[in-house]
């Protein structure tokens, strides 16, 4: 593989590779015959990026023929090959990238001016072909717009937070802080943002459906669309299918594929009333332990009187009852019992944040073993984003 970069796209390359770091620690390489790809993917396989620049990109671009290389590398490695980005464009005129088969190393040398050559040589892991499964054009809801509309949304955001839902309508688009229900809605600070139809480039939607995402990766590719001007997309379905964000240009194209909550609010109301159900009721040999226990319970703590011709208490309402001595020999047993149901119901609702995985199978084998293996998605409990490092 032999590759130059002149110009201002040698700004444009480390941008992008600044962008992929907020995705994954590990930068993936594969040159391919329509351009080099450069991707990166989160350790849990919820947020995944791709950018493939084309030929022209560069201005020689040359791989050997029959040859097929793959390889990935510590990210933080390559992003100090363009630590100054400011610089970049003022002093760097173009930069060379070459594989060194003979020593394994992926040579990056910088051509500044007045002669000055600078020359890295990183080290590299063999690894397989790393690609997200997604059909963006097949999303029922598609919007574009300039990175400023975005970047002046995002902005009122702290930089904490984690996770943004967006919901649209056949006019509006409305962006907010993502609240968990463990959060105190009185002690939680609600910032919601409507823009209208006419702000966008193109605003189709076939579907009025929310999801909510990670705002870290949303951040690292706004960076690179508002330095390059180039205008982003966005494609979504419904909660749990992946939303794709995407920037394009003749010689490059940039994908980043983030997965989405699965409990929208719509779910939340469900799975709330299936958790407040009664739980089943237990075998029947201990039904006749717990009735009798029930009468004791009855029959030594309440008093005469009306309310004792009313309806029978209910069962949560045994435990008012533990001070009386008959019922002493029965508490435990009421108690461990309504725990393991307890445990039961628990253990039947999802997690508070379920991420469908984009994947995708995260590492896909060699394009020979594609059309026999056929790709299978998976679910993956995973936090919103790895903390940046």
């Amino acid at each position: 593989m032999d590759c130059v970069v002149t110009g201002g796209n040698v700004k444009v390359l480390a941008k992008a590779i600044h962008s992929l770091s907020r995705i994954g620690d590990e930068l993936y390489v594969e040159p391919q015959e329509d351009g080099l790809a450069l991707r990166s993917v989160n350790s849990s396989r919820s947020a995944y990026a791709c950018f493939l620049f084309a030929p022209l990109f560069f201005s020689r671009y040359t791989i050997p023929s029959g040859h097929v290389f793959r390889c990935k590398m510590a990210i933080k490695s390559v992003q100090a090959v363009f630590r100054s980005l400011a610089s970049l464009e003022k002093t760097v005129e173009k930069c060379h990238i070459e594989l060194d088969e003979q020593k394994d190393r992926l040579t990056f040398t910088l051509h500044c001016k007045h002669g000055l050559l600078k020359t890295h040589n990183l080290s590299f892991q063999d690894s397989e072909s790393l690609q997200a499964v997604f059909d963006k054009d097949s999303c029922a809801n598609i919007f574009r717009a300039q990175p400023r509309l975005l970047v002046d949304t995002v902005v009122h955001f702290p930089p904490s937070l984690e996770e943004v839902t967006v919901a649209v309508s056949d006019e509006r688009m409305w962006v907010r802080n993502h609240v968990d229900e463990d959060t105190e809605q009185s002690k939680a600070m609600l910032t919601e943002l409507c823009l209208a139809s006419d702000e966008f480039d193109h605003f189709a939607v076939q579907a009025h459906n929310s999801v909510t995402f990670c705002l870290k990766e949303l951040r690292g590719l706004l960076v690179f669309a508002e330095s390059t001007g180039l205008p982003i997309s966005m494609y979504f379905d419904e909660p749990g299918s992946p939303v794709v964000l995407s920037v394009t240009d003749s010689v490059l194209e940039g994908n980043f594929v983030l997965a989405t909550l699965s409990d929208d609010p719509n779910h939340r109301k469900n799975n709330t009333r299936r958790a407040h159900s009664p739980p089943p009721p237990p075998p029947d040999d201990f039904m006749n332990d717990d009735i009798d226990s029930y009468l004791i319970a009855m029959d030594t703590s309440i008093a005469p009187g009306p309310s004792a011709t009313g309806p029978p208490t209910p069962p949560l309402a045994e435990s008012t009852y533990s001070k009386q001595p008959a019922a002493a020999n029965h508490r435990t047993r009421i108690h461990s019992e309504e725990e393991e149901e307890e445990e039961t119901s628990d253990s039947d609702r999802p997690p508070n944040k379920k991420f469908c995985s984009l994947f995708f199978g995260s590492v896909l084998p060699p394009s020979s073993q594609m059309s026999t293996q056929p790709v299978t998605s998976q679910e993956v409990l995973a936090s919103d984003s790895e903390d940046d490092t």
